[in-house]
């Protein structure tokens, strides 16, 4: 998988944790930027760390359905893509949490990176640089996460679904975009 595309869906796995990074500055405005590194690290390492134990099941399951692959790969990121643009229309209310919480922290990493998770099942079939990956997922992860703390800070709720939307559209760019590479 070449580095530009692991960038693309970098973005995309992202967008989870960037809404709720907005979110978490959004609720605690005086977020300090030590708080917000430890914020971004958790998630980061989450999102970082899924893909490799995905790879491991996806490596181990490769020769039962290799020819079948690319589809699945395409299945799997269309899902988490329609499933992210779904919640984010569907979204009425975030429920009031503590995201200076390390238990909230963790269990918003968990959350945001169960797609990263799938996507690394996918990496297992393909060749994929599995270091580079995770370090490209993670830092931009982190990235995205400080960015999102900041922007909940200083602008609002008006761009919070917006934001889930297009990273649901870029996984199913990406899904599609396998699928026409192996065609």
């Amino acid at each position: 998988m070449e580095i530009i595309t692991l960038i693309a869906l970098a973005v995309g796995l992202c967008f989870d944790t960037f809404a709720v990074s907005v979110s978490s500055g959004l609720i605690k405005r005086e977020i300090t930027f030590k708080q917000a590194l430890r914020i971004a690290f958790v998630l980061g390492f989450f999102q970082g760390i899924m893909p490799a134990i995905g790879w491991f099941l996806g490596t181990s399951i490769k020769d039962f359905i290799q020819e079948w692959d690319h589809w699945i790969a395409l299945v799997l990121l269309a899902s988490l893509g329609i499933k992210m643009i779904y919640e984010a229309v569907s979204k009425k209310d975030d429920k009031a949490f503590n995201p200076l919480d390390f238990k909230v922290m963790v269990g918003m990493g968990v959350a945001t990176s169960i797609d990263a998770l799938i996507v690394g099942v996918s990496f297992g079939m393909f060749s994929v640089n599995l270091p580079l990956a995770v370090i490209i997922i993670g830092g931009v992860t982190f990235l995205a996460s400080m960015l999102g703390i900041l922007f909940g800070k200083k602008t609002g709720e008006h761009f919070g679904e917006k934001i889930e939307i297009l990273g649901g559209v870029i996984l199913i760019i990406i899904g599609l975009k396998i699928v026409f590479q192996h065609i």
